[in-house]
């Protein structure tokens, strides 16, 4: 299940002291309109132009090319040979690219924002495709944010997020409505696969099934990973980041593009 804007009586985040150290080195990169990767330990990476996100990638989100061919709009063999070739692949024009290139970026950053890795900076490195759009960090922050608070509205437990799924053996009710995701999920479920490996099987985000899973667990229809209740703070292991001074405005196209492009797929 795609993310979808929450009601309106939801409080948007912000960008706050409880800025975490990935995205504090974000703004501060920004700030220099620097260009390169921002690596996040063994997790995964950013890739910056002149201070703008181009690119993410994590070992727990399928990257552009998984949703690319796995959505159908271009065969695997055709995609990997324009690839290697440096072209753009025939049959998907720039605005569709675009639309993989801003689900697979805010998936990963989901995960990388959340990192406890010190980021490392290495200039010059870029991607290897050319930048097809431009998040600024404050941009990645409030969706972040968001996404974090759709997941606790829908089901307060993250146990679930890791845990393998389980469909219940028997239903309390007669009627159910499902999503095409979670129906997806619940055909393919075997008992041993996380959402995280049901996204990369299925080829959607890793945070769509995050949250189509804590949907299932919340109307009952998966077994439960372990009682509900909320996550306990985290406890700090080093001094806090120094918080930024200055934010720059949330751009909101970005936003509502990327939701327009998940409401696509769904």
């Amino acid at each position: 299940m795609p993310p979808t804007p929450p009601p309106t009586s939801t409080p948007q985040p912000t960008p706050t002291s409880q800025t975490g150290p990935i995205t504090a080195e974000l703004h501060r990169l920004g700030e220099r309109k620097a260009t390169g990767m921002l690596r996040v330990g063994a997790e995964g990476a950013f890739f910056l132009v002149d201070g703008a996100v181009t690119f993410a990638q994590h070992r727990c989100a399928p990257g552009l090319d998984e949703l690319v061919t796995a959505s159908g709009r271009v065969p695997a063999e055709q995609w990997w040979r324009d690839r290697r070739a440096g072209r753009p692949p025939a049959g998907l024009g720039r605005a569709e690219l675009e639309m993989f290139t801003l689900m697979a970026l805010f998936d990963a950053a989901y995960f990388l924002l959340g990192s406890q890795d010190d980021p490392r900076f290495a200039d010059g490195i870029r991607h290897d495709l050319p930048p097809l759009c431009r998040i600024t960090p404050a941009t990645l922050a409030f969706e972040t944010e968001r996404r974090r608070a759709l997941l606790a509205a829908q089901w307060p437990s993250a146990q679930a997020d890791r845990a393998p799924v389980v469909p219940v053996r028997r239903l309390r009710r007669q009627r159910l409505v499902l999503t095409g995701l979670q129906a997806e999920i619940l055909l393919n479920a075997d008992g041993r696969r996380t959402p995280v490996d049901l996204a990369r099987d299925l080829g959607r985000t890793a945070y769509g099934c995050l949250l189509a899973v804590r949907g299932l667990a919340a109307d009952a229809l998966i077994e439960p990973a372990d009682p509900p209740h909320p996550e306990p703070p985290r406890t700090p292991t080093g001094p806090a980041p120094a918080t930024p001074v200055r934010w720059s405005p949330v751009d909101q196209d970005v936003l509502h593009r990327l939701r327009a492009a998940l409401e696509q797929l769904a």
